[in-house]
């Protein structure tokens, strides 16, 4: 077979041979094998030429994705196959990414680890979470994440949610949630713990009478349409009790509310 035309396209080059039979190539494949017009290759050259430029352009392909910012090996290889890379040639271009340091699942956990620990909000189980869902081991994930600790982390979202929720809450409710939002968020029960006592929180007397009775005239209007006498004050007992006030004040507020 003899090389008839090589034409450039916008990102690959289109090779005819035989006036007849094509395909596209990258320049890489062109400056690999030396084609030229005219040349003439054989039919296990061309199939080394087909099987190169398919290499060569999947990882054109990778390194523009990964251009972007810093990717795993599962986003790259779904890349690929979204971009109808062949399978067998997939493996490998992500080898080759990964001994060039393009592609590297150890360092994106430990990027990800040190921006968490600069700036982030998140635990170490949401975190790990988040990075298997990208496609990195449970093993690598967790032999990163096990040199780090995020107890300053849980510390500065625990203030962060302070301001977010002080006066708002009673006192008992108040601490449960944080200890609540730190474990959604994805610290340990002891890192909770350890931020919520942190806080130094004091009781305030005035300000937890304030909030039940703010609460109680809102169960009130709530309850009072359905209920009376004993029921309505079981049933405001209860929800008062589910907001977090113990049950000495709510027995008090109810004595003097009622």
């Amino acid at each position: 077979m003899k090389i008839t035309k090589i034409e450039k396209k916008k990102r690959l080059y289109l090779l005819e041979l035989d006036e007849s039979d094509k395909l596209y190539i990258t320049e890489d494949t062109i400056v690999r094998f030396m084609l030229t017009k005219g040349m003439s290759v054989s039919k296990e050259e061309l199939n080394q030429i087909r099987q190169f430029a398919q290499f060569s352009y999947g990882k054109n392909l990778a390194l523009y994705f990964l251009s972007f910012k810093q990717r795993t090996e599962k986003e790259v290889k779904d890349y690929l196959y979204k971009h109808e890379i062949e399978a067998s040639i997939i493996p490998q271009v992500l080898e080759n990414l990964k001994a060039d340091r393009w592609i590297n699942d150890k360092q994106f956990v430990i990027s990800i680890a040190e921006q968490n620990l600069s700036s982030g909000d998140k635990g170490a189980f949401v975190i790990k979470q988040k990075l298997i869902q990208k496609g990195i081991s449970s093993a690598t994930i967790d032999g990163v994440l096990g040199d780090y600790d995020f107890t300053e982390v849980a510390e500065r979202v625990a203030q962060k949610l302070l301001r977010k929720y002080e006066g708002k809450l009673a006192f008992k409710a108040l601490k449960d949630k944080l200890s609540q939002s730190l474990t959604n968020k994805g610290f340990s029960y002891q890192e909770a713990k350890i931020a919520v006592e942190g806080l130094d929180l004091e009781k305030d007397d005035e300000t937890e009478e304030e909030l039940i009775y703010q609460e109680l005239d809102k169960q009130y209007r709530k309850y009072s349409r359905k209920y009376e006498g004993y029921d309505l004050k079981q049933r405001l007992t209860q929800a008062l009790a589910r907001k977090g006030y113990d049950f000495d004040a709510i027995r008090s507020a109810l004595r003097d509310y009622l």
